[in-house]
């Protein structure tokens, strides 16, 4: 049975591998077919396509955005997306905004600690990126003021740490609606790793399924099989269809590979051809 990888992030959002890269990758792995999901940004899909076509690799188009829900940030996931839809395009310029004046204030905090960043040499170090925390712990690394990417987030830039600033984040409900009037199918992201009781994951999926979302990702390289058996039962109960992916991000998840996470992922074939299905 064929496998594939539908969470998959690149040097455009906070992976280390390029898209072309990644596409390689994906075949040496001989998986069927790969979703391009960086944060924020579609800004590599057309570099994605063009080498999975030179490669023969089925290249599913998407993004993840970042939403909040009862202070809680939740991640969704656009599948097939297109990412020639101006409007669409315009959103997420928005969305990034918004990161790059977090970014800065970041960056005004780490100088009043006495490790001064300047966010214009960020954005050179990493041109074409949406700049992420990851970005932040590799900067501070090459720089010498840290000595693992870890001691970054446990140091600085944790939810708690001084150098942390909140970013503001779209509504679950405005990603939902975005990515469907994008003609992509939207999923729900690692469920499990929001770490809910039964009660607030309840809340969370009556809001979910209020707003029109279709399925979720109950395949993820840190669930155990338990977990998995838990993801596909609520996603049966609330209607839902099934996606799965790697969350692969090369040298920033070091412990996670792609297509397999940490080694025994496996999402099939005919997950795809359901959610290709509920295309707009």
């Amino acid at each position: 049975m064929d496998a594939i990888d539908l969470h998959v992030h690149s040097t455009f959002s906070d992976g280390t591998l390029t898209p072309s890269e990644l596409i390689s990758r994906a075949k040496q792995f001989h998986l069927a077919a790969m979703a391009l999901t960086d944060h924020d940004t579609i800004e590599g899909i057309p570099e994605a396509v063009q080498a999975a076509s030179e490669q023969n690799l089925e290249l599913v188009p998407g993004v993840e955005l970042s939403t909040f829900w009862d202070e809680k940030e939740i991640h969704i996931v656009g599948l097939f997306i297109d990412y020639t839809d101006k409007t669409f395009q315009k959103e997420l310029e928005s969305l990034r905004d918004v990161r790059r004046n977090r970014n800065i204030a970041m960056c005004e905090k780490f100088t009043q600690l006495g490790i001064p960043i300047d966010y214009s040499d960020m954005e050179k170090e990493y041109a074409d990126a949406v700049i992420t925390r990851a970005h932040f712990a590799d900067y501070l690394l090459k720089k010498g003021y840290i000595k693992s990417r870890n001691e970054a987030f446990d140091r600085y830039i944790g939810s708690n740490g001084p150098c942390y600033v909140p970013r503001k984040k779209m509504p679950c409900a405005e990603a939902i609606r975005l990515i469907k009037n994008a003609g992509g199918v939207p999923i729900l992201a690692h469920p499990v790793l929001y770490h809910l009781g039964k009660e607030p994951m309840n809340k969370l999926m009556d809001y979910l399924c209020d707003s029109g979302i279709v399925g979720l990702e109950a395949i993820y390289s840190t669930y155990t099989a338990g977990e998995e058996i838990q993801m596909k039962k609520l996603a049966g109960e609330r209607g839902l269809i099934l996606s799965g992916g790697s969350d692969y991000h090369g040298a920033n998840k070091p412990h996670i590979e792609l297509g397999i996470g940490r080694g025994h992922l496996f999402v099939p074939y005919s997950l795809l051809d359901e959610i290709k299905k509920h295309r707009r």
